[in-house]
């Protein structure tokens, strides 16, 4: 039984699924992978399925029945990590943007270093993304800053997307009122383990753009995150987080 699993939400993967999972599972430390699989049309999980036979007792998949967002898919497979008593509880992208050989730095932060919530910052010893145009690189970084402004929180990278959790974050976090589903996601659950205290810390990671596959990213996805940080910081001074 490992101590850890990483989180995998998917929508049409099928041309990343299986190398991810193999490079995780090539890692010095054992990881448990969880893929939450909305669906998809180009069979991910029938793939993941095949895997399975290979990885018994490693890899794991939950289909649900549309494709729901991504934060409703992190929340799912959060609650599923909790029942089956994990310990530390990472958050990753299929596409290779996160490096998986990271994974072990971020875990490290936590067991190591005390971290509560450890996170994959592409910011916080300056820009360290691949691929992507200027434009988004702007969107993303200033996104951060623009949440640290009004959240009052000094993390760098508050959208970032690779993180490890210690259980204890998610059990005290109530999962069932998380409102955002995409960009707004990340921010809200950093600022939920912020606002109750948690030793939140940064890890300095390279994120690399995919190359297979397509991006999930819309205009609906950043309004939302606009938004949802100004209605985080009212609920908060409410005492309605």
């Amino acid at each position: 039984m490992s101590d850890g699993i990483v989180i995998i939400p998917t929508y049409n993967e099928i041309e990343n699924i299986e190398s991810i999972i193999r490079a995780v599972f090539s890692l010095p430390k054992s990881f448990h992978i969880l893929i939450v699989d909305d669906n998809s049309p180009d069979k991910t999980s029938e793939k993941v399925i095949e895997l399975q036979n290979e990885f018994e007792g490693r890899l794991f998949l939950s289909v649900r029945k549309k494709k729901s967002g991504l934060g409703t898919a992190y929340v799912h497979g959060f609650k599923w990590a909790l029942k089956y008593q994990y310990e530390y509880i990472f958050e990753m992208d299929a596409d290779f943007s996160h490096n998986p050989n990271d994974l072990e730095r971020l875990y490290d932060c936590c067991v190591k270093n005390g971290a509560d919530l450890a996170i994959g910052s592409r910011y916080v010893t300056g820009v360290n993304v691949v691929n992507w145009p200027l434009s988004r690189v702007l969107l993303s970084y200033f996104a951060s800053v623009y949440v640290r402004m009004i959240t009052g929180m000094k993390i760098m990278d508050a959208t970032a997307g690779f993180i490890c959790y210690h259980r204890e974050v998610l059990e005290k976090i109530n999962l069932d009122r998380i409102k955002f589903i995409g960009y707004a996601f990340q921010i809200e659950m950093k600022y939920r383990a912020f606002a109750k205290n948690f030793n939140i810390q940064e890890v300095p990671v390279i994120f690399t753009d995919r190359t297979k596959g397509q991006s999930k990213m819309s205009g609906a996805i950043i309004k939302e995150a606009v938004f949802g940080v100004i209605l985080l910081r009212i609920r908060k001074l409410f005492n309605q987080l």
